[in-house]
């Protein structure tokens, strides 16, 4: 073989050899790259409880003795928190503004719950059911039967019923009054990444919230006795129709669809966990905020959209977390705060930038076994947490969030 040939194939070779022993992105057992690309989050994002909260990207201050974070997290978005400090310990695209699914249930519980009497009664229009979405989770809400206030709301939080959010809003004054009642409930809040079309989360491309902003609804939901005790039942009976014949109303047993307080799906109950309220739908994927108390400690956890294959993996990656968060808590500097309402504030983070948009059912809570303070898996106690004292006090959150203990179901 001449010089000439030799330097050519010399220099073929060199040109080849990146590319021969690269390793593909998609480098986790597969040979064809992914089918689509996932989305990024956007360059600028709201900054509200911390510039840090703002950047894209995992934030965290990790240093020694500071657990490292959990290997396998893949949702485009979630946050790690104190429920009572309200310090956000870490996260990951916090303010990157996504379709909610049913975890925006938790905004509309947090506004409608207080205006409604859990004892009155409403018999159900065809009007009521009217305008809900194809494939809208349902409780079983009929026309033409009446139902307790309290009733509903089983239906809403344990079966994410979207008939059961419908008639409640028709009792609120309608389905547009509620929705905005909703956007100026957030607004109050800080949560400035919301945007409310429906009040029930089915997908709308406007329809907007962020792990940031669903952690402060549950936040200010769980001030609140009612909505404390909804989110942490299990299992309870539902009331169904009257037979012909019959003068009694028959019954049925719903189950809550939150997988870490039942362990339905093969999914192990979390210890300690207390609510809040899961959601699903292909535009939004998989959500998920949820609470827990351990060690005196009490962290609020959201999940938004994970594109993990692994079986149920919103809770998985939450448990990681919570499991992260209570190890870390109290050791690690904080990456920023989930702020308080507005009326409530005299300290709220400085310079905050939104980023603009382009019969009476019987309840059964359950307990789980073992974990910390008990473990209970039940409804957390926020007794005069949250409060507002006079006009411009400060926004306070009670150190203890009393826990009671219920039978398992």
């Amino acid at each position: 073989m001449s010089a000439s040939k030799k330097t050519a194939l010399t220099i073929v070779a060199a040109a080849l050899l990146p590319l021969l022993t690269a390793v593909p992105s998609w480098a986790d057992g597969r040979t064809t790259p992914p089918a689509t690309k996932q989305p990024q989050p956007p360059a600028r994002m709201s900054t509200v409880g911390g510039v840090q909260l703002g950047q894209a990207g995992t934030q965290v201050h990790l240093a020694p003795g500071v657990p490292v974070l959990p290997k396998k997290l893949s949702g485009r978005s979630w946050i790690v928190a104190n429920a009572e400090t309200g310090e956000v310990l870490a996260s990951h695209n916090a303010h990157w503004r996504l379709a909610p699914a049913s975890t925006l249930k938790m905004l509309f519980a947090d506004t409608v719950l207080p205006k409604l009497s859990k004892n009155e009664e409403h018999k159900v229009t065809p009007a009521d059911l009217q305008g809900m979405g194809d494939g809208s989770s349902l409780v079983g809400v009929k026309e033409n039967l009446t139902y307790s206030v309290h009733d509903l709301w089983l239906g809403v939080f344990l079966k994410s019923g979207n008939d059961a959010v419908h008639v409640l809003s028709h009792m609120n004054g309608g389905i547009d009054k509620t929705v905005q009642d909703m956007q100026r409930h957030a607004v109050e809040l800080q949560a400035l990444d919301t945007t409310v079309v429906t009040p029930d989360g089915y997908d709308d491309k406007k329809q907007l919230s962020s792990a940031y902003d669903l952690t402060l609804f549950a936040r200010s939901g769980l001030q609140k006795k009612d909505f404390r005790e909804y989110c942490a039942t299990a299992t309870a009976s539902f009331p169904g129709e009257l037979k012909k014949g019959k003068t009694k109303r028959e019954s049925f047993e719903i189950q809550n669809t939150n997988r870490l307080l039942t362990g339905a799906s093969g999914v192990t109950t979390y210890q300690g966990i207390a609510g809040v309220k899961n959601g699903y739908t292909t535009h939004a994927g998989s959500t998920f905020t949820g609470v827990a108390e351990r060690d005196n400690k009490v962290l609020l956890v959201t999940v938004m959209n994970p594109s993990s294959k692994e079986s149920q993996a919103v809770y998985q990656e939450t448990a990681r977390l919570l499991d992260w968060g209570f190890a870390a808590d109290g050791k690690v500097k904080p990456v920023g705060e989930l702020v308080p309402p507005k009326s409530a504030a005299t300290n709220v983070s400085p310079s905050p930038t939104p980023v603009e948009a382009g019969a009476t059912g019987s309840a059964k809570p359950l307990a789980a076994a073992g974990g910390g303070a008990g473990g209970i898996a039940t409804a957390l106690g926020v007794t005069g947490g949250a409060v507002v004292l006079v006009a411009g006090a400060v926004y306070l959150v009670n150190r203890r969030w009393p826990l009671t203990r219920r039978p398992r179901a």
